[in-house]
């Protein structure tokens, strides 16, 4: 008889450890608390749009990248999955100037040094960055100790990438934003560096996205989040897995130090082992005593959560003229609590049938920061609801200032706050990544803790900043960890 696993959370990284765990023997069950599976990557339907709230570009859509195999194996690429790779990928409109970033790194040098011939040393040393971190790609390997079918290796050409990168990403990352742009003296080239990366980060950020996106990876998959979720979802039931859906998991029971199953209200469901892949820095409720580890706590008291409202905007209207990702600088900044906004930006789905009807536009503006106790607030008093209509009037003002063609032809605004995110994904703060501040490094942290045997963990903050890679990484880690405590061969990816 197999051994029985409960997944808890129907993320991405859920998904991804319970399709690993069925391949390699185990029996699973994924507990869900929605109605549909992939967590924060998701979208939504209001009157004839669609949002998409979870995916904005993908790391392993290149075939040539190690995250493909991982994204294949589990099914969320396959061969009838069409990538897209818009161009330009980032346009910044400044003063009716519209300085655009390109995949092809000479492309976007020789646009920036059209634009800003007196910064042309400065935009090649920028570009240089770009070029080292050129098809860089997060390695795939396996976990000490634990029996494969196929090793991982990562190729020496990315070996040998890794180490050129790790140089360029130490130095520019140590370097705040603010201070890097003053060695430009183009105004249009600092708004638009400034407008890609957070106050507080370097320009690693944007060096390492515009190396991912020079390498042909970065694309997106037709039909966003929820075809992508729903066909790794598909695949584990195919296997033989199970989610059952709008089921909470209440607690975890421990017993003799050792994970035993799980508490669904007043029924019992055992287990071998419990894989936690619901947000780690806030899961001491699914145990009698909260769960104690020296990486734990390092995990809680460095990370910064990644937050927005994101407002989402159905119009009818083809904006299809426009790139996907536009941005502009606001006449007047928006203010939401503490935050200032003087940039907008915009993603633009316009032309794709998938997100609205023939001829309309879905849209959607996400304000990074964090407001969460704001909204907190307004909750607690009554005025949820009116602050909402606030941001969305704010937002719809600019975008049409911005936009006159739209102006009338708004039919839907919808705004998701940070207990949003919350409330259906159950995330610290409703956010749904961890910043990188100036000077952090990239770290992972262990899947298990000695003093809880049969319990593994996986999801976005296991290794800072998260996303959709990382989560498919470390629901693969945590079942590598489950093999090679129980002497279980892992079955790989070949």
């Amino acid at each position: 008889m197999n051994r029985k696993v409960i997944v808890i959370g129907g993320g991405i990284a859920g998904l991804s450890a319970g399709i690993y765990a069925q391949k390699c023997g185990f029996d699973v069950t994924i507990l869900e608390s929605h109605s549909i599976a992939g967590g924060n990557c998701t979208s939504w339907k209001r009157k004839g749009y669609l949002f998409e709230g979870g995916m904005h570009w993908l790391t392993g859509s290149a075939p040539n990248s190690p995250i493909h195999k991982l994204w294949r194996y589990t099914g969320a690429l396959d061969d009838s999955v069409e990538i897209r790779y818009d161009e330009p990928f980032y346009e910044y409109n400044h003063e009716g100037t519209q300085i655009k970033v390109f995949r092809d790194v000479d492309k976007t040098e020789r646009h920036w040094i059209d634009i800003a011939p007196q910064d042309e040393k400065e935009i090649r040393r920028l570009c240089g960055y770009m070029r080292k971190l050129k098809g860089l790609s997060m390695p795939v390997t396996d976990l000490r100790g634990v029996r494969v079918t196929k090793k991982s290796r990562p190729p020496l050409s990315l070996l040998f990438k890794g180490i050129s990168a790790f140089g360029v990403m130490r130095k520019t990352s140590k370097v705040s934003r603010d201070e890097y742009v003053r060695r430009f003296s183009n105004e249009g080239l600092r708004a638009m560096i400034c407008s890609f990366t957070a106050e507080e980060s370097g320009i690693m950020p944007l060096v390492f996205t515009m190396g991912i996106l020079a390498g042909g990876d970065g694309g997106f998959p037709e039909g966003g989040s929820l075809p992508f979720a729903k066909r790794m979802a598909d695949t584990l039931t195919s296997l033989g897995g199970e989610i059952r859906y709008k089921t909470r998991a209440d607690k975890v029971i421990v017993e003799n130090g050792r994970a035993v199953g799980v508490m669904i209200g007043d029924a019992r469901l055992d287990s071998d082992a419990v894989i936690i892949t619901a947000d780690t820095m806030q899961i001491d409720h699914l145990f009698a005593t909260p769960p104690k580890a020296p990486w734990l706590d390092k995990m809680r008291a460095e990370t910064l959560p990644t937050m927005n409202v994101l407002l989402s905007f159905g119009i009818n209207a083809d904006l299809s003229a426009y790139p996907h990702r536009y941005v502009w600088k606001l006449k007047e900044p928006i203010k939401l609590d503490t935050q200032t906004y003087e940039d907008m930006v915009m993603n633009n789905y316009a032309g794709d049938p998938v997100y609205s009807p023939e001829g309309k536009t879905a849209l959607t503006i996400m304000l990074s920061g964090d407001t969460y106790d704001f909204w907190k607030r307004a909750k607690e008093s009554g005025v949820y609801a009116e602050e909402k209509q606030k941001i969305a009037d704010a937002v719809t003002a600019a975008i049409t200032a911005q936009l006159p063609e739209i102006d009338g032809k708004v039919e839907v605004v919808d705004v998701a706050t940070p207990l949003t995110y919350e409330r259906y994904c159950a995330n610290w703060k409703g956010s749904w990544m961890t910043e990188m501040k100036s000077g952090m490094n990239m770290k992972s942290y262990p899947a298990v803790i000695d003093e809880l045997g049969g319990v593994y963990f996986a999801g976005h903050r296991m290794m800072p900043p998260g996303g959709l890679p990382i989560a498919v990484q470390s629901g693969r880690r945590a079942v590598q960890y489950l093999c090679r405590d129980t002497g279980t061969v892992f079955v790989s990816e070949a």
